[in-house]
């Protein structure tokens, strides 16, 4: 049973690596997952120690920062070449090395992965000591390695060289920070035995975001170059600093070992032979073998532990990934039906979208009917309401139109044509605000439009082709619509002008004033009122701009007969107020004719005729067999959409 629990353990690694590439294919890393970040000063061992696991030379070395971008390395064990020829046709090579970027190309030369992580960091980062925190993807398959997904990162750096920024040792510990500030990650922590534990960047680091050493691993390298007379025993021992997951010393190859190309399995033997003659008790503890065997164990161990979490998102993700994937739709085989479908869906959706019955309501702002409700009711009504009734009337102009009215002869009451006159003159003002409230109206109809291809019809977003003609329908229908409902408009006010109903019934009251004022006039006329006042003003002196000149002085008939201001007489005063009462009182009965009749205009005219007539003219402009195929064709955008969450679901 045990052996069957090891066996079921050491497939959790292989299946995070899998979830890791599929979220790296998509392009987010949507999950936290777990993996081992190697973390350490800058020449301290970190790819000397990554290499002894592999048990190859591939990282590039030197002296300096040589790993400039992070190095995401999976290792995969699989059977000898021998048993899998026996089973499969595969890759004929003991082991071998992909990349995610150059993908089918497979590399068997671990010399050509060393050129290539060369290539592909100078890509990104230059060929001049330059940084990048886009991570390279490394898998290795090898029967001599064990499961495990390390990453190698950027040493820890102090001084800037080369073209390297001023603040290059924020940007390491930044990038590094977000490497090792995942919880589900280990900290392989890399510090060189010749140096003071208590100085070691790395711990510092790993203290920051794993303050209890939960996910910390300490490797002590370089052992065989600490001074005469010194040993690590106290360190990996934990007397000095106390690591939970433990302390592993490994001893690197020299820089006189790699240039003698001495391989890794005699290093390891000389690593061996070194620990049992300097650290007999601790021997079988410490070593690059016994420190991959560590990690893979506690790698399997805490993806264990993690796993519960793990399924619980991938849950949660698969669920939202398969409701992409049902947005997206299938592909399409029936063009017709296909096209009849997302057509008569839009049409169903705009006029939903009008009515209020859509099933995508905005809380952000008005939209569809309810704007157009408030276009006419708020907008458009209070519009009128602020229209002032004698708006631009002053009260010579109304006693000049009087006069102009009478003629060459004296009035002796109102005359109705300077109403006329003026009224019309007033009525004519509503007709600016009323053509504003159609084209208010056609604008949201247009809005509407869009609004139905971001929310209501997620279809449109797959046919690009068809999304534009269907706009262009739509706004050409509206377009059509457009001038007819601004010449009925046109004609309700013109209607109002063409004929003033002085026998409305609401303005009967209005027109009894009139007559009565018509009255006493007349009276006060027969009293002989007018000529005592006449004679008593042409003894006070002629008032100015009336009357004849005074001796001396010469005569000018082209004189403007009516001064610029003065003070009204008391009849002119009545005269005023009455066609000023007139004049608000039957304004204000067009007014109220004109917001009720100018919302049911553009109701019938525009809105309720695209209602009526959208989907009839969409199929008529649309449904023709040389279009089907053109309209149809998917962007490439949701195709590739679909491909990606179709692989993420397969996971």
């Amino acid at each position: 049973k045990r052996a069957q629990s090891i066996g079921r353990m050491e497939t959790l690694i292989p299946t995070i690596n899998r979830l890791q590439e599929v979220f790296l294919t998509v392009g987010a890393e949507v999950i936290q997952l777990p993996q081992i970040v190697v973390v350490g000063s800058q020449s301290s061992g970190k790819s000397s120690v990554l290499e002894s696991l592999v048990g190859r030379d591939f990282l590039p070395r030197g002296s300096g920062i040589v790993t400039r971008r992070p190095l995401v390395l999976q290792l995969i064990n699989i059977a000898p070449l021998q048993e899998r020829l026996k089973i499969e046709s595969g890759v004929k090579a003991e082991e071998w090395g992909t990349f995610l970027h150059c993908k089918n190309q497979i590399f068997t030369d671990f010399q050509e992965i060393r050129l290539e992580i060369e290539a592909e960091t100078e890509r990104s980062s230059g060929d001049n000591k330059g940084i990048s925190p886009e991570p390279i993807y490394l898998k290795i398959f090898s029967p001599k390695v064990l499961n495990l997904t390390l990453v190698d990162l950027p040493g820890i750096t102090k001084v800037p060289v080369g073209d390297q920024p001023e603040d290059i040792e924020a940007q390491v510990q930044e990038m590094i920070l977000s490497f090792i500030s995942n919880p589900n990650s280990l900290i392989l922590a890399v510090s060189p035995a010749n140096s003071d534990l208590a100085t070691s960047d790395a711990l510092k680091l790993a203290r920051e975001v794993d303050p209890d050493g939960r996910r910390t691993l300490l490797v002590v390298s370089k052992l065989d170059l600490m001074d005469a007379g010194t040993d690590a025993l106290e360190v990996l021992l934990g007397r000095v600093i106390p690591v939970k997951l433990g302390i592993i010393g490994v001893v690197n190859r020299s820089q006189h070992d790699i240039n003698t190309q001495k391989s890794l399995e005699d290093s390891m033997r000389d690593e061996q032979a070194f620990l049992q003659r300097h650290y007999p008790s601790l021997a079988s503890r410490a070593g690059s073998r016994y420190l991959a065997k560590t990690l893979s164990r506690l790698l399997m161990h805490h993806i264990r532990d993690c796993l519960p979490d793990l399924k619980t998102r991938v849950t949660v993700l698969s669920a939202q990934y398969q409701t992409r994937l049902n947005s997206y739709g299938q592909p399409v085989e029936d063009h017709s039906a296909t096209l009849l479908q997302i057509v008569t869906k839009f049409a169903s959706d705009y006029c939903n979208t009008i009515e209020g019955t859509a099933r995508y309501i905005q809380t952000s702002e008005l939209c569809g009917g309810a704007r157009i409700c408030y276009i006419f009711h708020e907008t458009f009504g209070r519009t009128l309401q602020s229209i002032d009734p004698l708006g631009g009337l002053t009260e010579l102009d109304i006693l000049t139109a009087i006069r102009n009215a009478t003629g060459p002869r004296p009035a002796l009451f109102v005359p109705e044509v300077s109403f006329e006159l003026l009224v019309k003159r007033q009525i004519k003002r509503l007709e600016e605000p009323s053509l504003r409230c159609v084209e208010l109206v056609h604008e949201e109809l247009q809005r509407i439009i869009q609004h139905c291809s971001s929310f209501s019809t997620q279809e449109l977003l797959r046919f690009p082709k068809l999304h534009d003609s269907i706009v262009e329908v739509v706004t050409g229908l509206l377009r059509k619509r457009l001038p007819i409902t601004n010449e009925m408009v046109h004609n309700l006010v013109a209607i109002e002008l063409a004929y003033i109903n002085t026998k409305h019934p609401d303005f009967t009251d209005a027109a009894q004033v009139s007559a009565s004022v018509n009255s006493q006039q007349a009276e006060a006329l027969d009293g002989g009122k007018r000529w005592k006042n006449e004679k008593v003003a042409e003894e006070k002196g002629p008032a100015s701009g009336f009357g004849s000149p005074s001796k001396g002085q010469a005569i000018n008939l082209l004189d403007t007969a009516v001064p610029v201001s003065r003070k009204l007489s008391a009849r002119e005063q009545r005269d005023c107020e009455v066609i000023q009462r007139l004049i608000k009182c039957y304004f204000l009965i067009v007014r109220k004719s004109i917001q009720d009749s100018v919302p049911k205009t553009v109701m019938h005219f525009l809105v309720n005729f695209v209602k009526e007539h959208l989907q009839s003219e969409l199929v008529g402009q649309l449904y023709k067999q040389r279009l089907l195929q053109e309209l149809l064709i998917e962007s490439q955008d949701t195709a590739q959409q679909r491909t990606e969450v179709a692989q993420m679901l397969e996971v």
